[in-house]
């Protein structure tokens, strides 16, 4: 790979400004060609370039291409900053009347230098807002594409779309589908703009002269120009790749435009960074529908505030994974106690579950063209949620952890979209961690709040995730939890059903059915709060449930629950894989008997407190779900 920087342009607009500024506060910068002006930080822009394309690693050799105006400029910094001298490429041209436009630049380098591979090309001019992005992460993205590269960013507020590239990019392939150079108002709606930031393969390269020989004029020979032909009209396969920053090209901007933007870049930077961002993710309690949800079915789930997973990450000079003092023990009081936690606990803590978080994190952001700036962090959690509701505290964590590293990097909706989160998390689980579960726990968890569900299969294969309806939290009933002291008798819930399923059982594809149309009728129920319908259904559920998992399976202790309740005369189902049961009980007093009951037989019990998000209070459609 071979990595070409423009600096050949004749800024006259900003250099007349200088040359004319009555303040005397830029005297200093009199005839010094853009590239070699202050730039964030205090060094020159050219300097941060240099810096990040200045290894072997990634380029077998770096070309600068300048005027015959300013080249001596460049000698000098050259000389200054161990710049191989011979391979700066003079154009010949000394103002800008004469100028060759940068695709001719960029052919004049390549021809003459005879170069046969790979370019990178970069405007070294830019100012550059964030410093920190991953020169080998944009690398890495275009020899996985193998196609070409288009840099782009997202556009701040008083950016306007008439001095820039625009491009249109497939969320799903990245392709760049249109490019508007310098669009006129109205022409788009579009804030994604590309800079001199490409990746060019070397069988692309002749068509630079067809370009040329197709546009004469000087004007046309710019490079957004040549993009905008390369998509638009010759259909060359050219990809986005989304940098988490923002770029200023100075080239024809005059000195009050390139101070603001060298004040505002400076003051981000020297912002300081957070020193901590926590973010949680709430239990969730199924409602009716489980356990169809791995299984084309519909379901009702809702977060609840008794119980949550709570994630921090902070900036730290090395990545650093932090062991929870209970959850991942290395040290223990004699082996009969590491005998009484293991058979309590386990063996797996969620060290594993930050640590497989991020590996996929990093993964989905390589193969999607999100370049992740360079920061290490120190990430740590801790979590109430009680090891009876497994599936929920796993997936508690890996969703809290998403939420850090998306909110740490910068990550937007449009980058992991709120639709694809639960297939995310799910990834991580089944993928890295091999733990067999099914979408709800993840979309309730990403979404919050009662949430109804639809898994059915043309949908799923449709879009690849369901159709996901935020309900009215305010008319949930008053549920009640109760669920095992000890984890270890929390039964083998999902048996060999999903075999049964996938070998085409007629017994467990009709259970399946059944569980969608009680899920179906709960969602009227609950709209309705016809809390005896919803208590009818919600035993129908658990019937079911036991008579294609048996009560074998089940285990002693989530049956233990189920016929307290019965007794009491109380609606009661599994909320998740066992170790825990939910009801419906409003009468008061009936409740508090019911609650003397669970804790004689060895069981916690708990009110229910739904966990109710912002903007979750009113029935609507989940945003980014269809249907």
């Amino acid at each position: 790979m071979i990595c070409i920087l423009l600096v050949a342009g004749h800024g006259t607009l900003l250099e007349s400004h200088i040359k004319n500024d009555q303040s005397g506060l830029y005297s200093f910068l009199e005839d010094v060609p853009k590239a070699l002006l202050p730039g964030v930080g205090g060094k020159k822009i050219l300097d941060f370039w240099w810096k990040a394309v200045n290894t072997r690693q990634l380029f077998s050799e770096v070309y600068l291409v300048t005027n015959a105006d300013k080249y001596k400029h460049y000698e000098r910094w050259a000389t200054a900053n161990e710049f191989p001298v011979d391979n700066i490429i003079n154009d010949g041209t000394t103002t800008y009347d004469t100028r060759l436009g940068a695709v001719a630049d960029l052919e004049l380098a390549i021809s003459s230098k005879k170069l046969n591979d790979d370019i990178m090309v970069i405007a070294a001019d830019m100012l550059c807002a964030d410093q920190n992005f991953d020169m080998a992460q944009v690398l890495k993205f275009f020899r996985l594409k193998g196609g070409e590269l288009a840099i782009y960013y997202e556009m701040e507020e008083g950016e306007s779309p008439s001095s820039r590239g625009i491009v249109e990019v497939c969320p799903d392939s990245h392709r760049i589908k249109r490019f508007f150079e310098k669009p006129q108002k109205g022409e788009t709606s579009l804030r994604m703009a590309s800079v001199v930031f490409y990746c060019f393969q070397k069988k692309t390269l002749p068509t630079l002269q067809d370009f040329l020989n197709s546009f004469p004029k000087t004007e046309d020979r710019v490079l957004g120009r040549y993009m905008e032909w390369l998509i638009n009209c010759a259909a060359v396969p050219v990809y986005g790749m989304k940098l988490p920053t923002g770029f200023q090209l100075i080239g024809q901007v005059g000195l009050p435009d390139y101070t603001k933007w060298l004040a505002h870049y400076s003051a981000v930077k020297s912002q300081p960074r957070v020193k901590a961002i926590t973010c949680r993710a709430y239990a969730r309690i199924g409602i009716i529908g489980n356990p169809s949800d791995g299984y084309y079915g519909k379901t009702i789930s809702m977060t609840i505030s008794n119980f949550w997973a709570e994630v921090t990450i902070s900036e730290s000079k090395k990545l650093v994974l932090v062991p929870h003092p209970l959850n991942d023990p290395t040290e223990f009081g004699s082996l009969l106690d590491l005998h009484y936690i293991s058979r309590k606990e386990g063996y797996l803590g969620g060290l594993r579950l930050l640590q497989a978080t991020c590996k996929k994190f990093y993964q989905f952001c390589s193969e999607k063209g999100i370049a992740l700036s360079k920061q290490n962090f120190t990430l740590k959690y801790n979590v109430n949620i009680p090891r009876q509701v497994v599936s929920a505290l796993i997936c508690a964590i890996v969703s809290a952890t998403l939420k850090c590293l998306m909110k740490f990097y910068n990550l937007t909706d449009d980058d992991l979209p709120k639709s694809i989160r639960p297939n995310f998390i799910l990834d991580v689980e089944k993928e890295e961690l091999f733990i067999t579960a099914g979408l709800q726990d993840r979309v309730v968890q990403v979404y919050e709040g009662l949430i109804y569900m639809d898994f059915s299969k043309s949908i799923m294969e449709e879009q690849g995730y369901g159709n996901y309806v935020n309900m009215d939290i305010s008319r949930a009933p008053p549920f009640w939890l109760a669920y095992l002291r000890d984890p270890s008798d929390s039964g083998v819930i999902h048996n060999n059903v999903r075999q049964r399923w996938l070998n085409g059982d007629p017994e467990v594809i009709e259970a399946m059915t059944i569980f969608a149309e009680l899920t179906d009728k709960a969602k009227t129920a609950i709209e309705e709060k016809d809390w005896d319908e919803l208590a009818e259904l919600m035993n129908r559920n658990l019937s079911l449930r036991r008579s294609i998992f048996t009560d074998v399976c089940l285990g002693p202790g989530n049956l233990k629950m189920i016929e307290i309740a019965q007794q009491h005369g109380c609606t009661v189902k599994l909320p998740g894989s066992g170790g825990a049961v939910i009801g419906l009980c409003s009468d008061p007093k009936k409740m508090v008997e019911l609650k003397k009951s669970y804790q004689e037989g060895g069981f916690v019990f708990c009110p229910i407190v739904p966990y109710c998000p912002e903007n979750a209070g009113t029935s609507s459609q989940a945003p980014d779900s269809k249907g």
